[in-house]
């Protein structure tokens, strides 16, 4: 078997790490982010799904739609309420609005300081309504249809 040489352009410019530098780097990753879709997986299975759900968004951005069932606390607050809110013994999944806000890391890295074990939800509170999963308002809940660009919508797993 012959390889094929790597080729220069703007993909490989930067060859690939090596096997095991990727493994431990994608393995790193997921101990520090987890997505939209196993959040409502462990959220709808039967009991405890052994993490709290924090939504680091101020009241308003909350007001507008939230995950049922997530702890309301504003990134700003996190310092001083945390201890009162939180058990330190139950890790934290943290989300803010979407892929381009920082907030759910900025809320992770204040948590982790305060010595909670933490994860950051990718996609946040826009690509749990894209995907199609209820979420709550100040009316009243709502289940919107999953966006075919971010979900599957004829059978709701995506295989990955």
């Amino acid at each position: 078997m012959t390889s094929q040489p790597i080729t220069t352009g703007p993909v490989l410019r930067v060859p690939p790490a090596s096997p095991a530098a990727a493994a431990a780097y994608f393995g790193a990753s997921l101990a520090f982010h987890t997505d939209v879709s196993d959040v409502a997986a462990a959220l709808a299975a039967e009991g405890d799904p052994g993490f709290v759900l924090l939504d680091s968004r101020s009241t308003a951005s909350w007001d507008q739609g939230h995950v049922p069932g997530a702890v309301h606390l504003p990134t700003a607050l996190i310092r001083e309420q945390a201890a009162n809110l939180l058990d330190p013994a139950v890790p934290v999944v943290t989300y803010c609005w979407g892929p381009g806000c920082n907030g759910a890391a900025r809320a992770a890295l204040a948590l982790a300081e305060l010595g909670f074990r933490v994860k950051e939800m990718l996609g946040g509170f826009e690509y749990w309504a894209r995907e199609g999963f209820e979420f709550e308002t100040r009316e009243g809940r709502e289940r919107p249809g999953a966006d075919p660009l971010t979900a599957p919508v004829a059978d709701g797993a995506c295989g990955c």
